[in-house]
């Protein structure tokens, strides 16, 4: 048995299509289901639909031997301990800086909302920027605007909700798609029907 760990949302929708051509449609809607185990349309293949920032704890763990997952999520977990053999090409955004329209560019020390906390102070070294990150688990376009911080750290999409909010994106940080990771005891235990589904998944994303 192979468990597949993904988490509900846009990246579950994206990757469904995906997981459809290597013959794994699950059983049940999770969108009507309360289940968090689904079986699918093949007997040695199932899904564990959790948190999207459980999945690479999860996988890292052995509880799933592969899990989908965005690189933002990644890069904030640290995933040394796993493999990250395919870049899927979904869920596309960015991750980026964001401030107030009016507010001036970023000198000196500076406060930072993000729930990005580790990949916000990678980023800030690196730049040899002061900078105290505060940890938000949401509603990030709110700090700036009651003086909780000079900047964000988000993933940006569309940008629109930065603008409803009087913010403007930035700093580009990075790209971020999905990648699907692999527990390495796994990568060894059941080598042979792991790697048969990576052959299926690099066809898939070969012809697109």
């Amino acid at each position: 048995m192979l468990t597949i760990a993904v988490s509900k949302g846009r990246i579950y929708e994206e990757a469904l299509p995906l997981l459809a051509e290597a013959g794994i449609t699950p059983i049940d809607d999770p969108k009507k289901s309360r289940k968090l185990i689904l079986a699918t349309t093949r007997p040695d293949v199932q899904l564990v639909i959790i948190r999207a920032t459980d999945v690479p704890t999860f996988v890292e763990y052995g509880a799933a031997d592969l899990g989908i997952a965005g690189k933002d999520v990644l890069m904030e977990h640290g995933a040394d301990s796993l493999y990250e053999p395919l870049d899927l090409g979904i869920a596309g955004c960015r991750l980026m800086t964001a401030a107030r329209v009016d507010a001036p560019p970023i000198s000196g020390r500076i406060r930072v909302a993000t729930k990005y906390v580790k990949t916000a102070q990678r980023y800030f070294a690196d730049l040899g920027v002061q900078a105290e990150i505060i940890k938000l688990y949401g509603s990030m376009e709110l700090a700036p605007l009651v003086g909780l911080a000079d900047c964000i750290v988000d993933l940006v999409d569309t940008g629109n909700t930065l603008k409803a909010n009087g913010l403007e994106p930035r700093e580009l940080i990075t790209n971020i798609t999905s990648r699907l990771v692999v527990n390495k005891a796994a990568m060894k235990m059941k080598h042979q029907a792991i790697q048969a589904l990576l052959d299926q998944l690099e066809t898939t994303l070969a012809k697109r």
